[in-house]
């Protein structure tokens, strides 16, 4: 049966409706079962019924079958989310006859609930006249077809294909940018995508060299004028943006790639694309999160370049009224293309949540929403509102959720009118205690950033980005620029470097890591000590490229107990000993440790002493006590920042740091979520009412500080 199965799904999968998939699916089942009669159910929670999709067998009068949540054996299958097997179904004591359905002929009963993501989508039946006890294997059949029609379904309501309910259903993806817009959806199919791109050879490859040559330089100062464009609208740190791609159109590495490709006899827009996808997966098939957004920022350079290779003038997009752009890929290049005022939000069919497109368009105050399953047929042209807060998608909204969310638009204006008056001052809490508010860098864009009055400095730089971006490890010197460029940008204000966080969840392209686990492996700090002469040149490179300012520290990543500690110290003494006799102007840097890994929650205690400081890496812990991989996308919904226990974890590290007097930051998104300064608001109000309390002051004292 596994292989008519297999067929099955294949047949369904097939076919672009879903009402005819279903009625194949019915007809297929029945053949493959050898059995009379196969239905499908499908759940309408608003107005809790199951409404008939599809059926092989019954002869129902009437156009609608419904049946409600608590009628008969179907509805008990919906409510108990169980397979159902009988074989005399009407001697069940939740048997109940539907007239209309014409099913009293049918004896034996096997229902199993459609289930997608814990939701029961529906119920799948099938019914035979013969009284008599579908086998262990139809049972096992019959439930393995539901799992794969739950994904069917799913896809089916994600595209917009049909829906149960009456009220109003929210198309949703990953919120990049905040904000509300309401207008008319425009789908913009015109970019060049590199998928398109099909293995093409040439003859002659001087003109290939010098067709490439002349796409770059019409990049470059596409991405000048682009840059030049904006150069009045946003901060110079977002500017930095074009910077890095003129940065990496330049860099002779790349360059070098493609040259090659070209002489080995290959088209030039087949070798951007063999390039661009390689450097690209680099990045893609990286765990941490911030890297594996990268990639969406390489390929974007490669379709610019890929425009260019094939039009020979700059696009230019003419609209009578402001839209809302959809597109598959959304680019940073296509967002600064298109005026401003004709642009009321942005939604991509693809894309992260940090990549360039997305930070332009936070810069420019335009609502994105990424990572879009949207029915691109049914939309184009539409009234729709875009969410850029929950990251909804609205399609031909009622007049009821029209009036919300202008009012909703109105209320955010005037918030942010109010915000941006203050956003340069320090920032506070309630009562008056003073928050850091620190950088989370890592790209060569980021070294370019001018210094911004609303931030107090670079809580994590990442330096692994210059040697993922290399075909090798980049020499001391190559290292010391790197790392002066960031010092430099932030003379005043503390910069925390992260030396080399690598592994099998990140491995480099000439340092390939392979293991099974790679988030319990080689990486880290283990890699680094396992290397010293790396470790060594690094640290060496970091002192010294502070030599002027002063304001490096140094983070270890991934410490998992007191001995990786004590090794790196020694190695970090050996660099200082070594540099401070050739110039005495080297300065022994802070050194603190991440804690991502739950063991170093109960060695704080025992290491305090060792450390200038803490940051909590809440990304990877969260992972580690909840034992959830949040890249699957399986269990990613048990990703939970403000699961229980990793709100006590960050209240038990928030305590000890307290009483041991050592500073201690939290990094990660949790650090920019709002639900996260509340929480860390609430651990100081605990800390404080447990130090007073001590001295047994009131409890009045309480309230008053907390209302203060």
């Amino acid at each position: 049966m596994l292989s008519q199965l297999r067929d099955i799904v294949e047949q369904v999968s097939r076919v672009e409706n879903v009402h005819s998939a279903l009625e194949l699916l019915v007809q297929q089942t029945c053949l493959a079962m050898e059995t009379e009669c196969c239905t499908i159910y499908l759940a309408n929670e608003e107005m809790q019924r199951l409404e008939l999709m599809a059926t092989q067998g019954l002869r129902f009068k009437g156009k609608k079958i419904q049946i409600h949540f608590n009628e008969g054996l179907v509805g008990l299958v919906k409510r108990s989310a169980e397979p159902l097997n009988l074989a005399e179904a009407s001697k069940h004591p939740n048997y109940k006859y539907f007239p209309q359905l014409g099913e009293k002929v049918y004896q034996s009963f096997l229902g199993t609930p459609i289930i997608y993501r814990k939701q029961v989508l529906g119920v799948l039946v099938v019914q035979q006249k013969a009284p008599r006890l579908f086998d262990e294997m139809e049972e096992s059949f019959l439930v393995t077809l539901a799992a794969q029609l739950a994904v069917i379904i799913a896809h089916a309501q994600t595209q917009g294909q049909w829906r149960l309910e009456k009220k109003q259903q929210a198309i949703r993806g990953i919120p990049a940018s905040s904000g509300v817009a309401i207008g008319p959806f425009w789908w913009d199919d015109s970019q060049p995508l590199l998928a398109d791109v099909r293995p093409a050879s040439t003859l002659d490859i001087d003109r290939e060299q010098e067709w490439l040559l002349l796409a770059i330089e019409e990049a470059l100062n596409d991405f000048r004028r682009m840059r030049k464009k904006l150069d009045n609208e946003i901060n110079k740190e977002t500017l930095a943006i074009f910077d890095l791609f003129t940065h990496l159109l330049n860099d002779p590495m790349l360059r070098k790639d493609l040259k090659t490709q070209i002489l080995k006899g290959d088209r030039a827009d087949w070798a951007v694309r063999q390039v661009v996808e390689t450097y690209s997966n680099r990045f893609a098939r990286m765990a941490d999160g911030y890297l594996k957004e990268r990639a969406q920022d390489i390929r974007e350079l490669g379709q610019r370049l890929l425009f260019f290779l094939h039009n020979a003038e700059q696009e230019q997009h003419d609209f009578e009224q402001p839209v809302i752009l959809v597109v598959r890929e959304l680019t940073a290049s296509l967002i600064a293309s298109i005026p401003k005022d004709k642009l009321l939000a942005v939604v991509s069919l693809e894309g992260a949540a940090n990549s360039h497109a997305a930070i332009l368009s936070r810069a420019l105050g335009i609502p994105a929403v990424m990572g879009v399953n949207l029915n691109l047929d049914i939309i184009n042209g539409k009234r729709g509102i875009v969410d850029g807060y929950s990251g909804k998608i609205l399609v031909s909204p009622s007049r009821q959720l029209l009036k919300e969310y202008r009012a909703l638009a109105n209320e955010e204006r005037e918030l942010a009118n109010m915000v941006n008056q203050r956003i340069e001052e320090a920032a506070f809490t309630a009562d008056h205690e003073r928050i850091e508010i620190l950088l989370n860098a890592g790209l060569s864009a980021d070294a370019n950033i001018a210094v911004n009055q609303g931030v107090d400095g670079v809580g994590l730089y990442r330096t692994e980005i210059s040697f993922l971006l290399q075909h090798r490890f980049p020499s001391e010197e190559e290292q010391t620029q790197q790392y002066q460029s960031v010092l430099s940008t932030y003379p005043d204000k503390r910069v925390v470097m992260r030396t080399l966080d690598i592994g099998g969840d990140k491995p480099l392209p000439y340092l390939p890591i392979e293991e099974d686990n790679p988030f319990l492996g080689w990486r880290g700090i283990r890699f680094t000590l396992d290397h010293p002469d790396i470790f060594l040149m690094q640290i060496r490179a970091m002192m010294k490229a502070s030599v002027e300012t002063h304001n490096l520290s140094i983070l270890l990543p991934m410490v998992s107990g007191a001995q990786e500690l004590d090794d790196a110290i020694v190695f970090i003494e050996q660099a200082y000993q070594e540099l401070s006799k050739l110039d005495p102007r080297i300065v022994r840097p802070q050194i603190g440790i991440m804690i991502e890994v739950p063991s170093m929650l109960y060695l704080l205690p025992l290491i305090a002493h060792k450390v200038d400081f803490v940051s909590v890496g809440t990304n990877d812990l969260t992972q580690y006590l909840l034992a959830v991989d949040r890249n699957n996308s399986r269990v990613s919904d048990v990703y939970e920042s403000m699961h229980p226990a990793v709100v006590m974890a960050l209240k038990h590290i928030h305590q000890t740091c307290t009483q041991l007097k050592l500073p201690v930051c939290i990094c990660g998104e949790l650090a920019g979520d709002p639900i996260g300064g509340i929480t860390y608001g609430w651990f100081r109000l605990s800390q404080f009412k447990y130090e007073h309390l001590q001295r047994g002051e009131s409890e009045v004292s309480i309230t008053q500080y907390a209302s203060g």
